[in-house]
């Protein structure tokens, strides 16, 4: 069943809602496939209608990701390599993804976080003090931006929009374009600092 109509047929079952919702939202995060990637929006959806309160989905799915991200870190520097290596169909396709995230982890450092699966962090042994840190921005980052986008653009398509409904839009909006801007900023320090580090200053004071 798609994770959008799993969510709607536990709409009206109060907490088991919501436990669902954390449930879809970790596993997802934790690296299950297909698993997860629209929880996050259909619940938003699902709570525009008045199924659900948007307040809570924001929570457990923000915990969702806290706790599916640390889930997926731990399996990554525990079992990682021997699951990434293991023979089968899509060996090749794992190993690609983890030599990518390793790629991604030497040019951007943590930002990675961002953009690699939790396990490929835990495989490339970023300390758990870090990836924790920059997990839960990650899943701030895209809850704060995925869930009001589609909980205004909801009560848009079934023509109850308002004020409220726009500006939860551009909320969503927002904090993915302020993120993306940060990012970027980020990624640029991180090249400054690497070139002075790989270009020293050559200058020498003039002889007394």
């Amino acid at each position: 069943m798609h994770t959008l109509a799993a969510a709607g047929s536990l709409s009206a079952g109060g907490v088991w809602a919501y436990l669902a919702i954390f449930a879809l939202v970790a596993l997802g995060w934790a690296g299950v496939p297909a698993i997860g990637g629209t929880v996050v929006a259909g619940a938003a959806v699902l709570a525009s209608q008045g199924h659900l309160d948007i307040g809570a989905v924001l929570v457990v799915s923000v915990l969702g990701t806290g706790v599916g991200g640390l889930a997926g870190y731990a399996v990554g520097r525990r079992w990682g390599r021997t699951i990434m290596d293991h023979p089968g169909r899509t060996l090749a396709r794992r190993q690609q993804a983890v030599t990518t995230g390793e790629a991604l982890y030497a040019r951007w450092g943590r930002l990675a976080v961002f953009f690699t699966p939790c396990m490929v962090s835990g495989i490339a042994r970023m300390k758990l003090s870090q990836f924790a840190v920059w997990n839960l921005v990650a899943g701030l980052v895209y809850v704060l931006s995925v869930g009001p986008a589609a909980y205004g653009a909801g009560k848009v398509a079934t023509g109850e929009g308002s004020v409220d409904s726009v500006g939860a839009i551009i909320a969503g909006v927002a904090v993915a374009a302020v993120a993306l801007a940060l990012g970027v900023r980020h990624v640029r320090r991180v090249r400054q600092a690497r070139a002075r580090l790989s270009h020293p200053a050559t200058d020498q004071p003039p002889p007394a």
